[in-house]
């Protein structure tokens, strides 16, 4: 079971019912959704982030708060790895969302280097993939960053959006 990874800068914690929130209003903030073709609501958020815990019940592992390893009780966004059905196959769909004041600062490929390693030395024989939208430069970044590459390109609610691989 994961509990928390540490990194250089971060500290990455499992979810818990208290973080609903911070986390739900981070997922449906319409800054944070600009890239996304059909932004979450609140009520969306609440009912991904109820099957988000789930995940952690299920399965001991999902997305994880982020916070700076000296100012834990500040969560500056949340990601991680979460079992998901792609196309027919069982992978393990990476993603994250910050805070706007947070971008620029290398979080976002902190935190996901250190969960993708977790990932495949603890869960091998099931593929991490990033599902990104075209428009979202950013996240293909971090991604390249990361050693993903493009595997195919699709459409999500009528844009072009790409599903990489490591």
């Amino acid at each position: 079971m994961l509990t928390e990874i540490k990194t250089e800068r971060l500290l990455l914690r499992r979810l818990r019912e208290a973080d609903r929130e911070n986390i739900v209003a981070l997922q449906a903030d319409p800054e944070t959704n600009r890239f996304n073709p059909e932004p979450h609501t609140v009520d969306g958020a609440n009912e991904l982030y109820d099957a988000w815990m789930k995940q952690w019940a299920e399965h001991g592992f999902g997305y994880l708060t982020v916070s700076a390893l000296d100012d834990p009780e500040t969560i500056l966004g949340f990601g991680g790895v979460r079992y998901h059905e792609w196309n027919g196959e069982r992978v393990l769909n990476l993603a994250y969302r910050f805070w706007p004041f947070t971008w620029g600062k290398g979080y976002a490929t902190e935190m996901a280097a250190a969960v993708v390693a977790w990932a495949e030395r603890e869960i091998p024989d099931v593929p991490v993939i990033a599902n990104i939208m075209v428009s979202n430069k950013p996240s293909i970044r971090v991604a390249e960053r990361l050693g993903f590459t493009i595997h195919t390109e699709e459409e999500f609610a009528g844009e072009p959006s790409l599903h990489l691989r490591r």
